[in-house]
């Protein structure tokens, strides 16, 4: 099914949660007419989140794919969580859209979410449009909204549409249309959004809007010559070349067009549909994906968005099922056919495609099987075993390796327990379920005291799992509380030198060596392992079980809690051999050395630290700061408006458990919160004292 390149778009919605994503995408499917009624969040019939837990929760937990067309063009939309803690499902996203629109509510403005959405838009050179939405709410302002996208997002947004009044129906101006800046008319909605009616600004109004239009045209200016001349001139810049100015400047991100409206009452979700089409990049207008030849060492290999190109995908999201787990795939060159075999080179393994599917929701569509797909667009695949999230899909004559993706590292684990044998046996497989589907998910057993260990991305990940687990697959398990994940490292550097030198079964066996251990912040988690060796000094084989043996040690955890190690650095700088060196002396030889490096080091236990972003009516702003304080809290910023204070504060998450519970009952259930991973620090002694060994 080969469309034309020029007409797709595949486009992500991102946002901070509650800002009106999943909105949004109802009201697209509503006005394209792929649904004859809109969906609501609040009653849980939203055709994306169709999970119970979205449901229940009324908020999105997973990245769901719809398709719809509009004007002319067809889209690929992905609506994904505006949770921190899945945050990963935008992470996958966005790594293989063209193009995103980010949703800002006009009350709230930028918060700490849209803040993490735009930095992974940005890591993913994403171009962007903004709506901001939700202009109907009391305390609605336009113009605040703008001013923090440029100042804390460091963008530069340019208004193509601005609001005709803001807030609810009881305020003296309240919101009741746009005003397209383009075209210069007002636009006013009715019959639920369906019929828009194109008008000439009111004389009240002319003034606000050519000041307005002056400025999006003096962003035009910057970016053209062409219209540079003609204002000169004193001549008008024509509609064609404004739109054809604002493309430009959008792919190469530059400016964000930004739109206004209220999705929720259908009031200029138009407008985004239609900056969709003349501004959001088509896979012609995003550069060639190029990945290594994984057969030549230092080669890149390119692949165009071309059918005649050999076939190249990724995959970025897996939907385990009994009956075949869906494989999401983004096609980036070539063709995908079903009932072939294609490659995959990180697995080094031949796949099956078996079928291939167009994805509705986050179910295979219903009769949306297909024979083939073409370039540029995004499919699920029935028929993969071995690949994972992140890896390459393509053909084995031509192979070629994409980059993966990048996933955070869990902050919080929590201990189960199955209640018989044969749970245990069920409760194994449904963890390498939920662990193909979700890679911020791990599952490990302690093998000392038998418990399962589950970790996640924050409380709220853990106690989705939880549920899933109870009501989804009815396991039988006990479920123990939530517990920080704590990592290990060390402050200081210190060489160590170790040799082997003894008599085993008889033979005598030798082997030295020296390495360098020291903190490295740029390892994020790990241990990562160096060789400073001359060229030729030791035998290959000795240095490869040198490095086998550092990583195993430094897989085993530290020498205070045994928790996983995390920012050191080991390097391989001496070594020495003779007769008798084997593999096993050099093993041993380094094992030691690691353990000895690793104590004399001064061992550092390292706790996970949050940025946390509290919402709160002002008269309780005073117990927050109290209470934070308490919490070894460090409070970064805090802003007032309109009556409600946004705090911003960096926090230990072990300060932080069950933390919702404590707001609720600072602000008598009035304020909000979130939270995102910021990174790691020392814990202090009186910490560290409870876990050392």
């Amino acid at each position: 099914m080969a469309r034309k390149l020029q007409n797709l778009r595949n486009i992500g919605i991102i946002a901070h949660i509650d800002a009106g994503k999943t909105t949004v995408t109802e009201r697209m499917l509503f006005l394209s007419g792929a649904k004859h009624r809109v969906g609501k969040v609040d009653s849980g019939n939203t055709t994306t989140d169709d999970d119970a837990e979205e449901q229940d929760r009324g908020i999105t937990i997973y990245a769901a794919c719809v398709t719809f067309d509009w004007s002319g063009i067809h889209i690929n939309l992905l609506d994904t969580p505006g949770h921190v803690d899945f945050t990963a499902e935008v992470e996958r996203s966005l790594r293989v859209l063209d193009g995103a629109v980010v949703v800002f509510s006009a009350r709230e403005g930028v918060e700490a979410q849209s803040e993490t959405v735009w930095r992974q838009a940005d890591k993913y050179n994403v171009p962007r449009i903004a709506f901001i939405n939700k202009l109907d709410r009391e305390g609605a302002e336009f113009r605040r909204v703008l001013d923090e996208i440029k100042d804390r997002l460091g963008a530069n947004p340019v208004p193509i549409a601005i609001p005709v009044g803001e807030g609810p129906a009881h305020v003296d101006d309240p919101f009741r249309g746009t005003i397209d800046l383009i075209k210069m008319r007002m636009l006013t909605y009715e019959d639920d959004g369906k019929q828009v009616k194109d008008q000439p600004i009111p004389e009240e109004f002319l003034d606000h809007a050519k000041i307005a239009r002056e400025e999006m045209l003096e962003s035009i200016y910057n970016l053209s010559d062409e219209a540079m001349s003609l204002a000169l001139a004193d001549e008008p810049v024509p509609n064609e070349l404004i739109r054809k100015v604002l493309r430009e400047g959008t792919l190469l991100r530059q400016i964000q067009p930004v739109v206004c409206g209220s999705a929720l009452h259908g009031i200029g979700v138009q407008s985004v549909l239609d900056a969709v089409k003349f501004y959001l990049p088509n896979p012609l207008d995003r550069p060639p994906v190029e990945g290594s030849n994984p057969r030549k060492e230092n080669s890149t290999e390119v692949r165009k968005p071309n059918a005649k190109e050999p076939f190249c995908g990724l995959v970025f999201k897996i939907l385990p099922a009994k009956t075949g787990d869906l494989y999401w795939i983004r096609v980036y060159s070539g063709e995908l056919k079903s009932n072939t075999r294609v490659y995959c080179p990180g697995k080094d393994k031949k796949e099956n495609v078996a079928q291939l599917w167009q994805i509705h929701a986050t179910r295979k569509e219903r009769d949306g099987q297909m024979p083939a797909i073409g370039c540029g667009e995004i499919v699920g695949v029935i028929g993969p075993r071995f690949a994972v999230t992140g890896d390459t899909l393509c053909e084995q004559k031509s192979p070629i390796l994409l980059e993966s993706i990048d996933f955070p590292e869990t902050v919080i684990e929590m201990a189960i327990e199955p209640d018989s044998t044969a749970e245990r046996d069920k409760l194994a497989e449904i963890l390498e379920l939920l662990k193909r589907q979700d890679p911020t998910f791990r599952a490990t057993e302690n093998e000392e005291t038998g418990q399962t260990l589950i970790a996640g991305m924050g409380e709220l990940h853990l106690e989705v799992i939880k549920n899933r687990l109870l009501r989804d697959f009815n396991l039988k398990v006990k479920v123990h509380k939530p517990r920080v994940s704590y990592r290990e490292s060390v402050n200081l550097e210190k060489t160590v030198t170790r040799d082997c030198n003894r008599l085993i079964e008889g033979q005598q066996i030798y082997g030295e060596v020296t390495l360098k251990m020291e903190p490295d912040e740029k390892v994020e988690s790990g241990v990562k392992v160096f060789n400073r060796l001359p060229v030729d000094s030791m035998p290959a084989e000795f240095v490869q079980t040198v490095k086998e043996e550092i990583q195993a040690r430094g897989d085993g955890g530290g020498c205070i809690g045994s928790f996983p190690l995390a920012k050191i650095r080991v390097t391989l700088t001496g070594a020495k051999a003779n007769e008798n060196s084997t593999p096993m002396a050099f093993a041993i030889a380094a094992g030691e050395a690691f353990e000895q490096a690793l104590r004399e080091a001064s061992p550092a236990l390292l706790e996970p630290v949050m940025k946390v972003s509290i919402t709160t009516p002002e008269e309780y702003f005073g117990e927050f700061v109290g209470d934070l304080a308490m919490r070894r809290a460090q409070v970064i910023s805090t802003d007032t408006h309109a009556g409600t204070t946004y705090i911003v504060a960096h926090a230990p998450l072990a300060e932080l458990l069950s933390y919702s519970g404590v707001m609720r009952s600072l602000s008598q259930g009035r304020a909000g919160c979130s939270m995102e991973p910021l990174g790691y620090q020392e814990a202090p002694p009186e910490i560290r004292k409870n876990f050392e060994i």
